[in-house]
C-alpha cells in the first residue's frame, strides 16, 4: 500500500478508534457505537499489518476482495433488505482461493485462511456488534472465534479443489458449511445467528419451503448461486463475454424456489383453524440498570396496570417477557409475592392461562446431589447453600393446583453456560470462590403449557433461533408457541430486530402462530406464513392483543429435523476421507 495513503488511514481510524472508546467508557449506553469501534479498529489492525500480511505479489488486491465479500455478506443479511447479495457474497472470496491456488499450491490454506479470516470478521462486525453491548469483552471472543470457525469450511474447500475434479468442488464447499452449520447448532459454543439461511427472514414469502427443508435449505440455496455466479465469472474471464446458458442457470436458480414460494404464500389457507385470543404485554425496563434494580412490586403493578388495558373475558392467553419475575424458589411457586400479585389479574377471568417468564432457583439439602452446574454460597453462620440456577417460563391459571414449570434449555454461551465444564473442572473451585457457576439448570425435553384445547410452546429468548430444538416443542403437542425474552441488553441496535425476524422462519417450519412479549425490544404476532403484525417499538411500553390460529399439523421439517444438515455431514466426511487418500497417494507418487 502506498505510504502517502498508509498513513491517513491509520490516523483517521486510530483515532475513531480511541474517540469510540472513550465514549464507551464514560456512557452507560452504548447503541451503535461498538460498530464503528469494532470497523475503525479491525481497519487499523488490518492496514497496520498489510505489509507483512501476505507474500503474494497482489496482496493489496485479495485484500480489497476479501473485504468486499465481508461487506456484502454483512449488508445482505437482516436488518438489510438487500438480503440478494447473499447469492454473490462468496465469489470474491472464492476468486481469492483459486488466485491463490494459482500462485504456490504449497502452504496455500494458510493464505487463504488469512483472507478469508478477514472477510469472515468484516461479515461478524457488520451483523452482531451489539454483543458488545452486553458484555464488551465478551463481544471479542464471539466475533473472534466465529470468524475463526468460519474459516474452516473455507479451508476444508481449499484442500479439497486439490483433488476434486471440476464441479465436486461446489458439492464439498456446500457440504462443508452447511456441516459447520449443523454442528455450530449443537456444541455448548454454539452461535447460530449467522446461519447463512437466516438471511431470508427479510422476506419470509420468498422460503415458504422452509418448511420442509427448514433454514439450511436458504444456505444451501445460497451457496448454490454463489458457485454459479462464480463460474459465470470465470466464463467471463475467459471469453470476455456472459455465457447465456450459465447466466440462464443462475436465472432459473432464483427464480424458480422464489416463485414456488410466492405461490405457497398466496396460497396458504389457515381460516378453518380454531383460533385463541392473546395478549401481549412490554413493561419496556431498561435491563442493565433498571430492571433488575427496580422494588418487585413496583414492576408487578407494571404488569398488572398493562394488563388491564387489554385483557377481557374472551381473553385465552396472557404473556409477559422473560424473566418478568427474579429469584423465585421454583420448590415453592405458590408463595412468592409477586406471583401472587399476578394471580389477582386473572382471578377475574378463569379462563385466562398467564405465561411468564421468571428468573428461578433450587435448593438442594445435604445429602442431595447436585448437578455441575449448583452454586455454592457459604454463608456467615458457615452453612453451607447449595442451588442451581435456572431461566425458566412458568403458567399461571385461576384454581389450579400445581404449576407447570420449564426450563430454558439453550444456554448463551458465557452469561447462562460455562462452555464444557466437564472438562474444565479444575476451574470449578476457582469459580465457585468468586461466586460465580458452571453455568444454569437445564431440562432434557421440550414442555408444553396446555389451557383448553390450546398447547402452547414457552420458547425463551436464544432458543428462537435453534429451528430443530424448535420443533421439540410441536412434537411434544404444541398448536402455537409464545416466544418470551429481554432483548434490552442490545440497546436499539439490529440485534433485536434481528431476533424478532429470525422468529419469522420458525412461524414458517412449523406453521405456527407465534406471539412474542420482549421486555423491550419489539413484541409482536407472527402467523403462520411468518408476516409480522402489531410490531411495537422500541423503548415503549406497550400493550397488544390479537387472535392466533391452533395448527395441529406436523410439516415435514417438523417430522425429519434438520435432514440437511445431516446429509452434508455425511457427505463433508466422504468428501474429508477422500481428500486424505488421494493426498497421501499423491505425495507417494
Amino acid at each position: 500500500m502506498n505510504r502517502k495513503l498508509k498513513f491517513p488511514i491509520l490516523l483517521v481510524t486510530g483515532i475513531i478508534t480511541a474517540i469510540c472508546a472513550y465514549l464507551m467508557w464514560t456512557m452507560p449506553l452504548w447503541g451503535r457505537i461498538p460498530l464503528l469501534f469494532f470497523i475503525a479498529g479491525w481497519t487499523f489492525k488490518v492496514v497496520a499489518g498489510e505489509s507483512r500480511f501476505s507474500k503474494i505479489p497482489q496482496k493489496n488486491k485479495l485484500l480489497l476482495l476479501s473485504t468486499l465479500s465481508g461487506l456484502l455478506l454483512g449488508i445482505g443479511f437482516p436488518v438489510s433488505p438487500f438480503t440478494f447479495l447473499l447469492f454473490v457474497a462468496f465469489v470474491p472470496l472464492l476468486i481469492i482461493e483459486e488466485e491463490i491456488t494459482e500462485w504456490r499450491e504449497e502452504a496455500s490454506k494458510w493464505e487463504v485462511f488469512k483472507y478469508s479470516y478477514n472477510t469472515f470478521v468484516i461479515w461478524n462486525i457488520l451483523s452482531t456488534y451489539w454483543v458488545a453491548n452486553t458484555a464488551y469483552i465478551a463481544s471479542f471472543v464471539a466475533i473472534g472465534l466465529n470468524s475463526l470457525f468460519m474459516t474452516i469450511p473455507i479451508m476444508l474447500y481449499h484442500q479439497a479443489g486439490k483433488v476434486l475434479p471440476g464441479k465436486f468442488r461446489w458439492f464439498a464447499l456446500a457440504a462443508y458449511w452447511i456441516t459447520f452449520e449443523f454442528l455450530h447448532m449443537r456444541w455448548e459454543l454454539t452461535w447460530p445467528w449467522l446461519t447463512l439461511g437466516n438471511g431470508f427472514a427479510e422476506w419470509p414469502s420468498l422460503v415458504q419451503w422452509y418448511e420442509f427443508t427448514g433454514a439450511y435449505g436458504g444456505t444451501l440455496w445460497i451457496l448454490l448461486a454463489n458457485a454459479v455466479c462464480f463460474e459465470i465469472y470465470k466464463l467471463y474471464k475467459k471469453e470476455s463475454s456472459f455465457h447465456l446458458p450459465a447466466v440462464g442457470k443462475l436465472a432459473a436458480l432464483i427464480l424458480i424456489p422464489s416463485i414456488i414460494s410466492l405461490g405457497m404464500y398466496f396460497t396458504y389457507d389457515d381460516s378453518n383453524q380454531k383460533t385463541a385470543n392473546v395478549a401481549v404485554i412490554q413493561p419496556n425496563y431498561e435491563p442493565h440498570y433498571e430492571k433488575f434494580n427496580t422494588p418487585d412490586r413496583v414492576v408487578a403493578d407494571q404488569f398488572v396496570k398493562l394488563s388491564k388495558q387489554v385483557i377481557d373475558e374472551n381473553t385465552d392467553f396472557l404473556v409477559f417477557p422473560e424473566t418478568s419475575v427474579g429469584s423465585v424458589n421454583l420448590g415453592a411457586l405458590k408463595s412468592n409475592r409477586s406471583l401472587r400479585t399476578f394471580r389477582e389479574i386473572i382471578n377475574d377471568y378463569p379462563k385466562i392461562g398467564l405465561v411468564t417468564g421468571v428468573g428461578g432457583y433450587q435448593m438442594y439439602r445435604n445429602g442431595e446431589v447436585a448437578p455441575a452446574e449448583a452454586r455454592t454460597n457459604i454463608r456467615k453462620n458457615g452453612d453451607t447453600l447449595r442451588y442451581t440456577v435456572y431461566n425458566a417460563a412458568i403458567q399461571l391459571k385461576s384454581g389450579q393446583d400445581e404449576i407447570p414449570t420449564y426450563k430454558k434449555s439453550k444456554l448463551v454461551p458465557g452469561a447462562e453456560i460455562f462452555p464444557y465444564h466437564k472438562l474444565f473442572f479444575f476451574v470449578k473451585p476457582l469459580i465457585d470462590k468468586l461466586g460465580g457457576s458452571m453455568g444454569h439448570g437445564t431440562q432434557p425435553q421440550r414442555s408444553v403449557f396446555t389451557n383448553g384445547e390450546t398447547r402452547s410452546a414457552p420458547v425463551i429468548c436464544y432458543e428462537s433461533i435453534f429451528g430443530e430444538y424448535f420443533t421439540g416443542y410441536i412434537k411434544k403437542g404444541a398448536n402455537l408457541a409464545f416466544v418470551v425474552t429481554n432483548d434490552g441488553w442490545w440497546d436499539d441496535t439490529a440485534g433485536h430486530k434481528q431476533h424478532m425476524k429470525f422468529a419469522s422462519l420458525r412461524a414458517i417450519e412449523t406453521r405456527r402462530d407465534i406471539a412474542r412479549s420482549a421486555n423491550t425490544g419489539i413484541s409482536c404476532f407472527i402467523n403462520q406464513r411468518g408476516d409480522i403484525r402489531q410490531k411495537t417499538k422500541y423503548n415503549e411500553e406497550a400493550a397488544i392483543k390479537g387472535t392466533m390460529r391452533l395448527n395441529d399439523e406436523i410439516t415435514f421439517y417438523v417430522r425429519w429435523g434438520d435432514l440437511i444438515g445431516r446429509v452434508s455431514l455425511f457427505v463433508a466426511i466422504l468428501f474429508f476421507l477422500n481428500t486424505i487418500v488421494k493426498t497421501i497417494i499423491g505425495r507417494r507418487m
